[in-house]
């Protein structure tokens, strides 16, 4: 009976290897698909005497030809390949409509023909065609700015959209993944082998890979936990959905389905991708936008607030809106300063200039509005936190920095007759100055010696001025930073002085740019930048002028010189540099997502082909084994069919 055993063992190995190679040969093209072989062992069942006597073949297993470390490491390309292939399309399109520096509707041009605009209004600083045209370049760079904050949104709400359809694709490879585990674990459980089973189910966790960075952890009978971001999605059997939302305003995050804490750091996959565009790749290029238009907006609006325009001095300014009466409140912050407004009795023609201390963490645009209002000629009030400055009857006023016709403080003890002293011109220096004029010898002006020593408010020596003889009244000194000096007929004593006071600003704290008091621009960004109201409706009022008799074009020079002007709040570059850098960062990181893609798919092009020679299918190997099988059938046939003659003629003979 063990011979029958022997061919019976035979035919049936025989039989299960044509189904192993036919089962080979049938999934060659089948993705995923590992090939399988059947591994033969001897099986030896009885002994007589000392000759152990074989029991025919035995088949242990069908195995999958698999490497799990090169597998691992395909999932990892995979997963790197799908972020970056997301984040490079993506990209793409951004510097598509960012990069055409040379474009007739580019950010960039938009900005220079804003500051060209000022330029070419600072040759007639008086005419309205100039002065609209301002405006119009004024709106079409904050429509660019806008243009540009909008697809940046666009893209966002996209990625937004893309990220929830791809959750739904990993929630299904996610439930798919545990289903399988279960038949597989339930079949092996039961001695049987789910290879076929274990190829689908691998195959999931690699289409999983694709879409999202996973972790694998194996377990008995062939079941496979999957993690995602730390989450254990799929455990023995059992699996949990996820879903993606805000951690908080604009940052996007992945959680188990019905719960709040969000993962960012999702490293890989298509969903990965999506994730760091939206809260790393365009956050940053809507930062940078933005940081763009907030110091255009800034600058400009510090200067603008200073000048006048061709329509003079003010009888009302209203500015805009804020999200809190308290100063600390306000963005950007503040510091301590002061304001200095300026306030002329249109009867008299005298002008006084008034500070107004701000402490922002004692005041408010209430308390701001009372020291206004106790000027003389001034009342201010706040309404729904919008701070209004009026001038009484009779009264205008600026924040011009220009200096006051005469001396603000002066000592001309002793002097019987002291002159009148005269003071022009518009300060070029870069901090506010008190400049003391100080009286060397006595005698009337016009003769003797008498001379007159200026220094800054550092005690620094800026000019010697010879007013003895030889000096005619009225003529005008000039000191060299803007300042006119001019002496009337009269006597000084030695050490009488006076002082003027010269202002670079008139708003050292921030506050009127940031209330929207005589603002040309609106908004704090890219998305909110306008050209103020005022300045639309009025294009008059745009501030050209610095000097008292508000007929120069010291303002609009200083506004159309922040195209060169280096800027902090820009990394130290003016606004046309700090575009072409953030352009050129775009692109650059681009090409560098670009070579990274290409070395990644070169990488899992290499572990392919690695991987085919391992797991592959050889259709000529599988048929070389087929004809090993189909002898190895014949010959048991053959053997069991000589053992059967043998028995029948031993039978007859007994």
């Amino acid at each position: 009976m063990d011979s029958f055993g022997i061919a019976i063992s035979g035919l049936e190995a025989a039989q299960k290897a044509f189904g192993v190679i036919g089962n080979n040969i049938a999934n060659a093209a089948t993705e995923g698909y590992h090939c399988q072989t059947l591994n033969l062992v001897p099986s030896y069942t009885s002994q007589v005497g000392t000759v152990l006597i074989g029991g025919g073949v035995d088949v242990a297993e069908i195995t999958r030809s698999i490497d799990s470390l090169l597998e691992n490491e395909i999932l990892r390309q995979y997963s790197s390949l799908g972020k970056l292939s997301q984040e490079t399309d993506t990209l793409r399109t951004i510097e598509t409509a960012f990069g055409e520096l040379s474009s007739g509707s580019s950010l960039s041009k938009a900005i220079d023909d804003f500051f060209n605009s000022l330029q070419d209004l600072a040759t007639y600083p008086d005419e309205s065609v100039w002065q609209q045209q301002v405006v119009a370049a004024a709106e079409t760079m904050a429509n660019q700015f806008k243009t540009m904050e909008d697809l940046l949104e666009n893209l966002k709400d996209q990625i937004t959209l893309e990220a929830e359809q791809t959750i739904g694709e990993i929630n299904t490879l996610i439930s798919t993944i545990a289903e399988l585990n279960d038949s597989i674990e339930r079949l092996e459980i039961g001695g049987g082998q789910a290879n076929n089973l274990r190829d689908q189910r691998d195959q999931c966790i690699a289409e999983l890979s694709e879409l999202i960075d996973v972790q694998t952890q194996s377990r008995d009978f062939g079941v496979i936990d999957v993690s995602i971001a730390g989450i254990p999605v799929v455990t023995g059997v059992s699996s949990v959905g996820l879903e993606v939302g805000y951690r908080q305003e604009s940052v996007l995050g992945v959680t188990v389905a019905g719960e709040s804490n969000y993962q960012t750091e999702v490293q890989g996959g298509k969903l990965g991708g999506l994730l760091s565009l939206n809260n790393e790749i365009i956050a940053d290029i809507q930062n940078d936008l933005n940081t763009l238009a907030g110091a255009i907006i800034q600058q400009v609006n510090q200067y603008h607030i200073q000048g006048v325009g061709s329509e003079g001095s003010f009888t009302q300014l209203t500015g805009w809106s804020m999200v809190s009466g308290d100063l600390a409140d306000i963005e950007p912050p503040l510091t301590d300063g002061t304001v200095y407004v300026r306030v002329i009795d249109t009867a008299t023609g005298e002008i006084t200039r008034t500070a107004i201390s701000i402490d922002v963490s004692a005041d408010s645009l209430t308390t701001i509005a009372a020291d206004i209002s106790a000027v003389t000629g001034l009342a201010a009030s706040v309404s729904g936190s919008v701070l209004s400055i009026q001038a009484d009857a009779g009264y205008e006023f600026d924040f011009l920095p220009s200096v006051l016709p005469s001396p603000t403080d002066s000592d001309f003890s002793g002097a019987t007759s002291p002159p009148d002293v005269s003071v022009s011109g518009i300060y070029t220096g870069n901090e506010n100055q008190t400049f003391t004029f100080t009286v060397s010898g006595s005698g009337s002006v016009g003769n003797g010696t008498l001379s007159i020593t200026v220094t800054d408010g550092h005690s620094n020596v800026v000019a010697t001025l010879d007013v003895g003889s030889g000096y005619a009244g009225g003529d005008f000194f000039d000191l060299d930073n803007g300042i006119k000096i001019a002496l009337g007929t009269g006597d000084l004593v030695d050490g009488n002085t006076f002082e003027v006071e010269a202002f670079a600003e008139t708003d050292t704290s921030g506050f009127l740019a940031a209330v929207g008091i005589n603002t040309f621009f609106s908004g704090t960004d890219a998305s909110t930048i306008a050209v103020c109201s005022d300045i639309s409706d009025s294009p008059g009022r745009i501030a050209a002028a610095l000097g008292a008799d508000m007929t120069d074009n010291s303002n609009v020079l200083r506004l159309a010189g922040l195209a060169d002007q280096a800027m902090a709040d820009l990394d130290s570059l003016s606004p046309a540099e700090f575009y072409r850098k953030f352009i050129t960062d775009i692109g650059l990181e681009l090409s560098v997502k670009q070579t990274r893609q290409e070395n990644t798919e070169a990488i899992i092009k290499n572990l392919a082909e690695q991987q085919s020679e391992i797991s592959g299918v050889d259709i000529n190997s599988e048929a070389a084994q087929m004809l090993i099988y189909e002898q190895m059938f014949q010959a048991m046939a053959k053997y069991l069919d000589t053992v059967q003659s043998s028995l029948t003629t031993l039978m007859e003979l007994l």
